[in-house]
């Protein structure tokens, strides 16, 4: 699986609007109490399950599972280091939320069945699976030319995932996440300097600086865009 170590490393994403945002967002479309158990697969650096440990006032903290083990992850969740499957295949805890979000593309077609049927195993009964991914349909990243060549193709495949999990899930829930981002064109073309997003990974040196320089030109001091995400909510009998 590709590491993104800075996909959540002072952008929007660990802002505390974006993340007071998107915990009101998973709060409002589950059932979560303050007895509430979590589990976050592919959790970063693990602000939203801390944020969720605060606003919920949970009695358990919340585990979170991630490739890499950043030193400034929140202390306020359980961290493991591990992937999807090989925690849940040696997991016996029950959760009422198990949150994958933005992290399931990294994934082969098999593997994401797989984990799918792993995570409904250890659901409880009114438990949910929040499954997020970029809307592949009104995505408004900014982009430069071979990054939106990249992007494209990876969200073709976000298409097929999610046609993927409404078959397999047919009484899956679909909600739309939409966040609005003001940023820097400076702070922006130093995450794209850092990789913020697994498009990026592959990119060398000199494709990186022929981005930034195409980003310089054509968009202005200050970014404005959406920042779009499909939810597809599972439950353990769909």
């Amino acid at each position: 699986m590709a590491s993104i170590k800075n996909w959540d490393n002072n952008t929007w994403l660990s802002s505390k609007n974006y993340i007071k945002s998107f915990s009101e967002f998973l709060i409002q479309n589950t059932k979560l109490n303050s007895k509430s158990k979590i589990l976050d697969i592919g959790c970063g650096r693990g602000k939203i399950s801390g944020n969720l440990y605060s606003e919920l006032k949970l009695i358990s903290r919340p585990i979170g599972i991630d490739i890499v083990n950043h030193k400034d992850k929140d202390k306020r969740i359980k961290f493991k280091k591990s992937n999807g499957l090989n925690f849940l295949k040696k997991n016996k805890k029950f959760f009422e939320l198990i949150l994958i979000k933005q992290t399931i593309h990294l994934l082969k077609m098999r593997e994401i069945i797989e984990l799918i049927k792993l995570c409904k195993k250890y659901l409880k009964p009114d438990g949910v699976i929040a499954v997020l991914t970029l809307d592949p349909y009104k995505n408004e990243i900014p982009t430069f030319k071979l990054m939106n060549d990249k992007l494209k193709k990876s969200l073709n495949r976000d298409k097929k995932i999610i046609t993927l999990l409404k078959k397999n899930n047919r009484a899956c829930k679909v909600k739309k996440y939409n966040y609005k981002v003001k940023i820097l064109k400076l702070k922006y073309v130093q995450m794209i300097n850092n990789k913020y997003i697994s498009i990026l990974l592959n990119f060398n040196l000199n494709q990186i600086q022929q981005g930034i320089n195409e980003i310089n030109l054509n968009f202005k001091k200050e970014i404005i865009f959406n920042d779009k995400l499909q939810c597809i909510i599972i439950s353990k009998n769909d």
